[in-house]
């Protein structure tokens, strides 16, 4: 039985219970001679892992925003859209021609260094400096480097049906599969799963950044405090893929696409009025 050491001698061997008392607690007597009350610590009752599907009923909702709030970003909205009614036409003829390169056929008969291009564009979406991912290519090789990179969207786009994306995501951006592509992390799968996926997708390509993600964009557009990317029952993957959602959510109908969508909340973070 574990118990205290001995405060004469901090020594923790040959301690015997002399009797029980009240409450837990217990007259030990150590080996010198040495009585003393001693209760057993209290271990704090760890939070349970949660399911996926609870966890994801608790994550908030576009109800949970405050109505004037909601009316606020409504204006906003008005003012943006008479001012910018539409986006960018080239982005569409991108994200085509990268749908075609991402589909099952497309991905494996492909110039490897087309997927080099797309890690370093920034059309529609800027996934910011990508000297990881560079430097990992350059030292593997176009072969090599192209045969991971492949794996790595073709896993997060068609992985095992059992397997969510969100987790397939953190997978990725754990490394915990051998094939993931060094490098071609948060902001280059968003960017992937926006290229598949443009009517759900919105091209804010991080969770939580100095400059604005997802995360800063509740905050400061709408008032929502959304979870650290650090929880361990959220998961940095399924927060990237739940706060899209409520996201796409609350900016609405009535842009030419998501990419628009996107611009937009990325200006109203930064209006007057906006909570910091």
């Amino acid at each position: 039985m574990a118990l205290a050491m001995c405060p004469l001698c901090s020594d923790d061997e040959d301690i015997e219970v002399v009797r029980t008392l009240d409450g837990g607690r217990r007259r030990v007597k150590h080996r010198c001679g040495y009585e003393w009350e001693h209760r057993e610590p209290t271990v704090p009752q760890s939070n349970p892992r949660r399911s996926f599907d609870d966890l994801k009923a608790r994550f908030p909702k576009a109800e949970d925003v405050d109505p004037g709030q909601l009316g606020r970003v409504t204006r906003l909205k008005e003012e943006y859209l008479a001012v910018k009614p539409d986006f960018d036409p080239d982005v569409a003829a991108y994200w085509a021609r990268y749908q075609q390169i991402f589909s099952p056929d497309g991905l494996w008969t492909c110039d490897p260094r087309v997927l080099k291009d797309f890690a370093n564009s920034e059309v529609g979406a800027r996934p910011g400096n990508q000297a990881t991912f560079n430097s990992a290519w350059n030292e593997m090789g176009d072969a090599a480097a192209g045969e991971s990179t492949r794996q790595t969207i073709e896993y997060l786009l068609r992985g095992p049906d059992d397997v969510p994306t969100e987790d397939r995501l953190q997978q990725l951006l754990d490394g915990t599969q051998p094939f993931a592509m060094t490098g071609f992390k948060e902001a280059l799968l968003t960017r992937v799963l926006c290229v598949m996926y443009p009517d759900r997708y919105l091209t804010i390509l991080k969770y939580t950044t100095e400059a604005g993600g997802k995360r800063e964009i509740a905050r400061m557009v709408f008032g929502l405090e959304l979870s650290a990317p650090e929880s361990v029952n959220w998961t940095l993957g399924r927060l990237i893929l739940w706060s899209n959602d409520l996201l796409n959510d609350l900016a609405g109908e009535g842009f030419a696409n998501r990419q628009h969508a996107a611009a937009f909340l990325w200006w109203a973070k930064d209006q007057p009025g906006a909570f910091q």
